[in-house]
């Protein structure tokens, strides 16, 4: 995980640097300036310093808890992500609930009534929200919930039902997938041996299917689901954008505009940071789960 971030704040760093804008005109909000205040700012962002002294300059305020200042809002750029870390990290977290009490019974549902019509029709619902763009499905919603049957408002944040619609549009994209792998894993499962075993024994159907083929079928539904919630981080920039919501999603995009380098690099590797340890998480539910795991460590 050290390594990884590593090399990931190298090419974050270096790879934001690859734009044409000129900083000193996000930091001056276009406006002109005499020539002593634009070399006065460039010293005071380090601007003046060569790449890689930025780097170690960037890196050691980051060991530091110190993120920098914003280019354009000329707040420390730690202050701004608080401001709204919590709007996309309760979407991300809504909208994983929504698919984990969606995906998991599909799944389940489809394997135990393989090839049947419901089997089928499950199948067609996946493969259709599958290969659905995040921010098409945000936008028919918003066109059908919001705009025509006015159930739910279309901008904005402040409440529970404000989040309804785009952590809905995140999770479906999410079930499709996860029930999709659901499916397979409990097909391969109530198929091995120690199944046909307890069948014989006369064990009930649906503990043999909710105790024991589920559990270890949830071993590749989590990795998975481990992937789909990082890239939720990444579809809440976009849903954010389309529901307008101020979250972090809706910073980086202006701040990616505006050449704003110290936010695009921290919010970039908060990211990275939640993906990272999501994926330790799973690392450790695996052996929680599936005993074969901790016997194996």
């Amino acid at each position: 995980m050290i390594a990884t971030i590593a090399a990931i704040a190298v090419l974050v760093f270096f790879t934001v640097r690859l734009s044409p804008s000129d900083p000193i005109a996000s930091i001056t909000k276009g406006k002109t300036v005499s020539a002593d205040t634009r070399q006065a700012l460039i010293e005071q962002f380090h601007l003046d310093k060569s790449l890689s002294e930025q780097f170690i300059i960037w890196l050691n305020g980051m060991f530091h808890g110190d993120l920098g200042e914003s280019y354009q809002y000329r707040q420390s750029v730690s202050f701004l992500i608080k401001q709204r870390v919590s709007t996309t990290l309760g979407l991300a977290a809504l909208a994983t609930s929504i698919a984990f009490a969606l995906s998991i019974p599909i799944g389940i549902i489809s394997a135990v009534m393989q090839d049947s019509f419901i089997d089928k029709a499950l199948s067609v619902f996946a493969l259709v929200f599958v290969a659905s763009p995040t921010y098409l499905i945000a936008i028919a919603f918003m066109y059908i919930f919001a705009l025509k049957l006015k159930m739910f408002p279309s901008i904005g944040t402040g409440t529970f039902r404000h989040l309804v619609l785009p952590a809905s549009a995140m999770a479906l994209n999410m079930v499709a997938l996860s029930a999709r792998i659901t499916r397979q894993s409990m097909i391969d499962e109530l198929q091995s041996a120690y199944m046909l075993t307890a069948n014989a024994k006369g064990l009930s159907k649906a503990r043999a299917v909710l105790v024991h083929a589920l559990r270890n079928a949830l071993i590749p539904v989590i990795t998975i689901a481990s992937l789909q919630m990082g890239g939720m981080l990444i579809g809440a920039v976009l849903v954010e954008t389309v529901f307008a919501m101020g979250g972090l999603g809706d910073l980086l995009i202006s701040s990616i505009r505006s050449s704003d380098y110290p936010v695009v690099q921290a919010i970039t590797m908060l990211m990275v940071a939640i993906f990272m340890l999501l994926s330790l998480l799973v690392d450790i539910l695996y052996a929680v789960i599936d005993p074969r795991v901790r016997n194996t460590a």
